[in-house]
């Protein structure tokens, strides 16, 4: 079966789990998004898309842009940015304190929520938070290779409006000494990445990068380096879904990055870069649709890297 017959094919038998689980209405701006959506986007290396259902509608990325904030401080900080995140799991919710607590300030991954306010404060440096805004909406443009990509104001007021624990948990690490900057800068650019709203089709493409060892395999240009590549891959399979991710090991068997407003980035190795959106959550947070898709088309293609 062809890639674009696939993935019609499996939207279609999935259909009775679509609007399955709770949207993420504790942001007043994603409380009134329609359960029933579902899209997917496969890109593939060789330049193809194949895409089904509502994979051009934009929809907020949230948690998956902690991948695109993470390659873009590695870049500036190097290594030295592992001195004030860790790279183990969590295995804990994505907005936990406890673990702050019990090791000093510094978070577990940059994929749960204080880690990836970390990130943000690194890519803050001390700078003006709307030149940092734009400089992270520059580099999705530059992946997705649009620039219709855009940040979602709705959703970035309604976050900071109601983002009660995050503003914790930035506090907790300032009072460590993991954050540098001011702590209201430091969200103003967090919570803007999180409002960053991209397609199925859009997010893919921006994706594509880590299927192909760092190297958008459509213009060529590097965007990380192989071993970078390699590693964000790595925290993207056992720390990517939170304390979900290794389930998502277990049933679809690759790299992996969700966010609360349903959608999902998948990497499979040499490739394609996969995206799919659904804004059901289940109780981890995690689209319930848009697994349950990713489990489908890795069992169909055979892509698990296991």
């Amino acid at each position: 079966m062809s890639l674009d017959a696939m993935v019609a094919s499996i939207l279609d038998r999935i259909g009775p789990e679509v609007g399955q689980g709770r949207v993420a209405d504790y942001i007043p701006a994603l409380a009134r998004i329609e359960p029933s959506k579902i899209g997917i986007a496969v890109a593939t290396l060789d330049g193809n898309l194949y895409t089904a259902g509502d994979a051009h509608e934009a929809f907020s990325i949230q948690s998956v842009s902690k991948v695109f904030t993470l390659a873009l401080a590695l870049g500036r900080a190097g290594s030295d940015l592992w001195q004030r995140v860790g790279r183990e799991p969590s295995g804990s919710a994505f907005n936990s304190i406890v673990q702050l607590e019990r090791e000093h300030g510094i978070p577990r991954n940059p994929f749960i929520n204080p880690g990836a306010i970390v990130v943000s404060d690194i890519l803050l440096a001390g700078g003006r938070p709307k030149e940092t805004i734009a400089e992270i909406l520059s580099f999705l443009r530059w992946l997705a290779d649009d620039d219709t990509v855009a940040i979602d104001a709705e959703v970035a007021a309604s976050e900071a409006e109601t983002g009660y624990r995050n503003v914790s948990l930035a506090n907790f690490m300032k009072a460590f000494g993991t954050i540098d900057g001011p702590v209201a800068d430091t969200l103003d650019v967090y919570f803007h990445q999180c409002a960053l709203s991209l397609s199925c089709v859009q997010l893919a493409r921006a994706g594509l990068f880590l299927a192909n060892r760092g190297v958008d395999p459509v213009t060529g240009r590097r965007v990380v380096a192989d071993y970078r590549a390699r590693r964000i891959n790595a925290l993207m399979m056992t720390c990517g879904h939170y304390d979900a991710s290794g389930d998502f090991a277990f049933r679809v068997g690759l790299p992996g990055k969700s966010g609360v407003g349903g959608g999902i980035l998948a990497i499979a190795p040499g490739r394609a870069a996969v995206a799919v959106w659904s804004p059901g959550l289940n109780d981890s947070g995690n689209s319930h649709a848009g697994t349950i898709a990713l489990e489908e088309l890795a069992r169909e293609t055979g892509w698990s890297v296991f």
